[in-house]
């Protein structure tokens, strides 16, 4: 059982790294079930009103992992769903591996000021009490273990090499340079930070999110699309010349694979994140504390060795990370529970 706050119809990395999960661990001869904000009765979430937070219960949760009866349980969102299942879990002594799929102190921060150090108190609490905290790279690893978290292990993810291909149609475009930026439009995505940069020829945005009003309004002359998927998406990636990615917030980012898996290079400042999915040597693109500069010298780059270095993400093999770190539900762990 995989338990998360984030589900369809929600269009972000976690949903559709927890799909291909899913789509791997069949394909490997599970059977998975996904206990979603579905299976309860819900509310918008505050300023993400296409986010759903399940009214769940500690014992509501427990009687759904109870009729169930899985071998395993996953927990992969700090949200209500995922604490009902954490205090659940503690209270019946199963064992239970977690995931840390974004900086959610950093998010919260940029929002509303909550100190960092009490977000990542709270967090803490969350993930050590578990067998497993899975985390996307390397450099958010180490991120992690400085700050207390004791219990991290490395899962890596992956990118659908067919669907997002060099090849197939491309937009047409009224100038050149086209730089391109694909997700949320939301405030700690710091979309701003790449629309206000002086760059030759167009900006391209897709996405939607809290923030797009306020963006569309203040950035005219930039192109916007909307939120795209399939086939449309990967032809608005290899239609551009740079995918600027400019949040310093995300753990990993699927859209930095995508857009590279199509050719595409990426700029991005040098934080956890673009660092190991870009690489150290850049052979995805150009990582910048100058995002204008990164823009500018990966525009450069040869498309056929940025799609080389994409395919070295694979889906299988980042399941076979996630499979391996998984332990049974009713395994002895020797953990003192943290409630």
């Amino acid at each position: 059982m995989i338990v998360t706050d984030a589900w369809e119809p929600q269009v972000n990395g976690v949903v559709r790294t927890l799909k291909m999960t899913m789509r791997e661990l069949q394909a490997m001869g599970h059977e998975v079930h996904i206990l979603s904000p579905h299976d309860f009765k819900s509310f918008q979430c505050p300023t993400y009103p296409e986010i759903s937070l399940a009214l769940a219960t500690r014992s509501a949760v427990a009687r759904c992992i109870d009729d169930l009866e899985p071998d395993c349980l996953h927990i992969a969102t700090e949200g209500p769903l995922g604490w009902a299942a954490r205090g659940a879990a503690l209270k019946r002594g199963w064992s239970f591996t977690t995931a840390y799929h974004s900086r959610f102190p950093e998010y919260v921060h940029a929002r509303v000021r909550v100190p960092l150090n009490w977000s990542y108190a709270l967090l803490r609490k969350f993930h050590n009490a578990g067998v497993a905290t899975l985390v996307p790279t390397p450099a958010i690893i180490d991120d992690l273990k400085s700050k207390g978290f004791t219990r991290t292990r490395w899962w890596s993810r992956g990118v659908n090499l067919e669907a997002f291909s060099p090849e197939g149609p491309r937009l047409e475009r009224s100038t050149s340079p086209v730089f391109l930026y694909v997700g949320r439009l939301a405030v700690e995505k710091q979309v701003h930070k790449f629309l206000e940069l002086d760059l030759p020829g167009e900006k391209w945005v897709a996405g939607t999110g809290p923030d797009e009003a306020r963006l569309k309004a203040s950035y005219r002359r930039v192109r916007w699309f909307g939120v795209l998927g399939g086939d449309d998406l990967a032809t608005v990636y290899r239609s551009a010349d740079v995918k600027v990615f400019p949040s310093v917030t995300d753990t990993f980012c699927l859209v930095m694979l995508e857009a590279m898996a199509c050719g595409t290079p990426v700029a991005a400042y040098p934080v956890p994140g673009p660092i190991d999915v870009v690489g150290d040597d850049s052979l995805g693109g150009v990582i910048d504390s100058d995002l204008r500069a990164a823009c500018l010298t990966a525009l450069n780059k040869p498309r056929k060795g940025v799609r080389r270095h994409a395919e070295q993400f694979n889906w299988a093999r980042a399941t076979r990370q996630f499979e391996q770190a998984l332990v049974p539900l009713s395994a002895q762990s020797g953990l003192v529970p943290v409630r």
